[in-house]
């Protein structure tokens, strides 16, 4: 299961590298609906889910779970917009420590989250004294994200996981188009116009959203919430590591015990 996530995390990061050139010239809401509908597209065209017979309830859960996840990706664009990209994402992690705390029932469990919450902290680089709004779209962020958590989990168990992950970023993409896409609209309609902000936004939406995404229902049908939610900590890690590759970033020695303890917590949980 964590070469899954290693694989998700590297298409998001190649993706996020994508967002940056979006966010010179188009508003972060505006870059979450790029994404949510290019991922639609792809997820509709690979998975056709018309094909399947769908009830009222099982379209409602999908609907949420996709405006859910619009809906975190764009309290977390909005927060890394006014605070350090460290400090949203150690905050945000709030959201899948307080899933898999209140998921667990065994005491190495608890260790493994609380092992987690110092790794993430160190690799995150917590800062004080930061713009209060931006705290709160991180901590929004992270409420939404472990919304994600529990819903991608029902809708994984459903037995139609991707299906309705492609249902449920098309009905975000309709129902959010108005609220994320009018701030851009009002402040510079013609970036809409260009090729490149659409390409752009294809390569944000597929790689991700549509990648790392689909990869989650992989994953959220063979393990519990809990697991999940520590399992999401190989994300910072992953991206410690090809930074250290790719771009010559050496860890710090707080980032490197970061590492080490999010490892050992992925160890623990692990075990029988």
């Amino acid at each position: 299961m964590p070469a899954f996530f290693v694989v998700g995390a590297v298409s998001q990061y190649v993706g996020a590298a994508l967002g940056v050139f979006l966010f010179e010239t188009t508003d972060p809401t505006a870059v979450a609906w790029l994404r949510c509908a290019a991922a639609a597209v792809a997820l509709i065209a690979w998975r056709r889910p018309w094909r399947v017979r769908w009830t009222r309830r099982g379209v409602g859960v999908a609907a949420g779970f996709g405006v859910v996840t619009v809906a975190m990706n764009t309290a977390f664009f909005e927060a890394i917009a006014r605070i350090p990209l460290g400090t949203a994402v150690a905050i945000e992690f709030l959201g899948p420590v307080a899933v898999a705390t209140l998921g667990s029932r065994r005491p190495r469990d608890l260790l493994a989250v609380l092992l987690v919450a110092a790794g993430v902290a160190l690799l995150a680089g917590v800062q004080v004294g930061v713009d209060p709004l931006g705290v709160g779209f991180a901590v929004l962020a992270a409420a939404l994200w472990a919304g994600y958590i529990l819903l991608g989990k029902r809708v994984a168990d459903a037995g139609s996981g991707l299906d309705s992950l492609a249902v449920g970023m098309a009905v975000a993409a309709v129902v959010l188009a108005v609220p994320l896409l009018l701030p851009q609209l009002l402040e510079n309609a013609s970036v809409f116009a260009e090729p490149r902000t659409w390409l752009l936004g294809i390569g944000v939406g597929v790689l991700s959203t549509a990648v790392p995404y689909a990869l989650d229902q992989v994953v959220l049908t063979r393990v519990g919430r809990a697991r999940f939610a520590l399992l999401l900590a190989l994300l910072p890690v992953t991206a410690a590591i090809v930074g250290a590759v790719v771009l010559a970033q050496r860890p710090t020695l707080a980032e490197a015990v970061g590492i080490a303890l999010v490892v050992a917590a992925l160890v623990i949980s692990a075990g029988n």
